[in-house]
């Protein structure tokens, strides 16, 4: 009998046991968790499809009007991220393509928009003009996902880019891609970049012209060309292909019978993504292709007369004001020109001016902050010092500020004002509603699975690059989705 009793542990030795070997039993399992997935091959081909403005409420609205193949599959099969956001603001379609490719916010890869003002020469530029190339990433100052794929394989994988619009192909395929190809706005023929090629490829030529296709389908039927013509997705080196398609209205009115102007779009969308999966998928084979679906994030400003409904709204006139404010510096440290410029909201000084007169910048910079805040319609001032040394409240604003190029204040005029620069004419109405879009990843051996977590679309470079099996972008600090 005690001997029995001595030889059977009682329940707190077992217990302790337990407590011994589990650390164990966890560090087994995530090994074979690990090698499982170092077992499955990597997508021989990532199609990495931006559609311009998507919004999830539209996709949500039109669902019963849907085929089987097109946004219907991809909800249905994929794992989709339902609430998705950038990290930065404001957001155009520049800017977000950019953030796609890098991974990282325009504090960092440099577009911040699709135009801004060169401080040398006070002129307004388009983020890809190239004055030798014409068009190129050149502005563009970290690395894209075509970037290291190419950087990481010694150039043997295949990277393109598809789009309607020279600065969507150009920011999707980064630096060291194959190339990029859009639509000519004059001729509406496509072309591409000497940056990527000195010459045009012998089977560009055969798709010349796009004159008798909508613009989506044209650009997914060149997607799926260039996927035959380059021979992408043929053997086990992952090869890229960057798609973005346009959610866009032709007319930005679209509060008033927005159901009969977004529909035709979004039964457009619908064909044309089925189109193009399909397509792809025949070619290659389902399980050796990613798809990645997303938006850029923001809406077209509208055209609507807000006073007409009784809305608050007046004009804010930042070449008036701007004038203003050189007035009030001139007053303060001397009559000069410390104002040299204005961009949509930005405003720029003159620093080697206030250098030479030996005034402080935070002090003409907490000045000026001072002078403007005062103005009517004026919601709030950023200026370059108060961004870099922001907290989190305005972190959003401060990733998409960049040293370098953007403006030396900031100036946030309330909502529902027009902004008005009457020497440019340059014109938008401050807005600062949330736009709703997802993040897919359909194909492969993804599981289908909806998450409800809100997630940022820095982190979809990342999650691509770990699929494949690279490096992430230079500049990416962000997480991978999975």
């Amino acid at each position: 009998m005690e001997k029995s009793e001595q030889a059977t542990p009682n329940k707190t030795e077992k217990k302790k046991m337990n407590n011994k070997y589990l650390p164990l039993l966890i560090a087994l399992l995530y090994a074979a968790e690990l090698q499982a997935q170092s077992l499955q091959p990597a997508p021989r081909l990532v199609v990495n499809i931006t559609v311009d403005q998507l919004r999830t409420d539209y996709i949500e609205y039109f669902a019963p009007l849907y085929s089987q193949d097109g946004f219907r599959k991809i909800l249905q099969q994929g794992r989709v991220y339902e609430a998705a956001n950038y990290p930065f603001s404001p957001i155009d379609r520049a800017s977000a393509i950019a953030t796609i490719a890098t991974g990282t916010t325009p504090y960092y890869h440099g577009i911040i928009a699709s135009r801004w003002l060169d401080r040398s020469t006070l002129r307004a530029i388009h983020c890809v003009d190239d004055p030798t190339h014409y068009t190129s990433p050149w502005r563009m100052q970290t690395t894209a996902l075509a970037d290291e794929l190419k950087a990481t394989s010694h150039g043997s994988p295949i990277a393109w880019a598809v789009a309607a619009d020279r600065e969507a192909a150009v920011l999707s395929a980064g630096h060291a891609a194959d190339g990029a190809l859009w639509m000519d706005e004059r001729t509406n023929r496509w072309r591409s970049s000497t940056y990527y090629n000195t010459a045009t490829p012998t089977w560009l030529k055969a798709y010349s012209s796009t004159a008798q296709q909508p613009t989506n389908a044209a650009v997914a039927d060149m997607a799926v060309a260039t996927v035959t013509s380059a021979a992408m997705g043929m053997d086990e080196i992952t090869d890229y292909l960057a798609v973005t398609l346009s959610a866009v209205p032709s007319s930005t009115d679209t509060l008033s019978n927005w159901q009969t102007n977004m529909e035709p779009i979004y039964l457009d969308l619908d064909r044309t993504i089925g189109k193009l999966i399909s397509n792809i998928e025949a070619k290659i084979g389902a399980q050796h292709v990613m798809f990645v679906l997303t938006s850029t994030g923001y809406e077209a400003e509208s055209d609507n007369d807000l006073a007409t409904y009784r809305i608050p709204t007046s004009t804010f006139k930042i070449n008036r004001t701007a004038n203003l404010l050189n007035v009030f510096l001139s007053a303060i440290y001397g009559q000069a020109r410390y104002v040299v410029a204005c961009y949509r909201n930005e405003v720029y000084l003159d620093h080697q001016l206030i250098e030479q007169k030996r005034i402080a910048t935070s002090d003409i910079l907490h000045r000026a902050q001072e002078f403007l805040i005062l103005n009517q319609g004026v919601a709030d001032v950023y200026t370059s010092e108060r961004l870099l040394n922001g907290n989190n409240d305005i972190q959003k604003l401060r990733n998409g500020f960049n040293p370098s190029l953007s403006g030396d204040i900031i100036i946030q005029v309330k909502p529902g004002w027009r902004l008005l620069n009457e020497e440019t004419q340059q014109s938008y109405i401050q807005r600062a509603s949330f736009v709703p879009f997802p993040i897919i990843f359909y194909g492969a051996t993804i599981k289908a699975e909806h998450i409800t977590t809100p997630v940022s679309t820095d982190r979809i470079a990342p999650t691509i690059a770990k699929a494949i099996r690279i490096r992430a972008p230079n500049a990416c600090s962000a997480e991978p989705l999975f």
